[in-house]
């Protein structure tokens, strides 16, 4: 977890991913109560992908990437309020679905599915995640 030293009040979350120092971006960001996930898939730390082939792995493990920053800015999946699933084969929508249902069908935050023809490291599905967290003054 890191303060940003150009911004006050605002919270930059690094996972240390190689991608996240190669592109200069953070895992998350929080500003008062908005938290922001940037787009993330089934990778650990060195950019290996995990789960080859298995779209319903791959966005568990996505999600649980998520959650995790968002556990680091105060945030819970429960805050989560937007998702944007992009995907590189539409024909796993269900796979990918359930997955997503599992973790935040109780949540039903506003959620968009999007075709893509590539992602990083060959990866079936990026996520990104947006949240409001209900008290901004438990902000870190």
């Amino acid at each position: 977890m890191s303060q940003s030293p150009y911004t006050s009040g605002r919270l930059n979350i690094s996972t240390g991913s190689v991608w996240e120092e190669q592109v200069g971006y953070s895992r998350a960001v929080r500003v008062g109560n908005h938290v922001i996930v940037t787009g993330t898939i089934a990778a650990d730390s060195a950019g290996t992908l995990l789960h080859p082939n298995d779209p319903y792995e791959q966005t568990r493990a996505a999600l649980a990437r998520i959650e995790s920053a968002l556990q680091q800015t105060g945030a819970t999946l429960a805050d989560v309020v937007r998702v944007r699933l992009y995907v590189t084969n539409l024909d796993h929508w269900q796979d990918i679905a359930r997955a997503h249902r599992e973790l935040l069908g109780a949540i039903r935050p506003a959620t968009t599915m999007i075709e893509v023809a590539r992602l990083f490291a060959d990866a079936l599905i990026e996520i990104e995640a947006d949240a409001i967290v209900a008290d901004p003054a438990s902000n870190a």
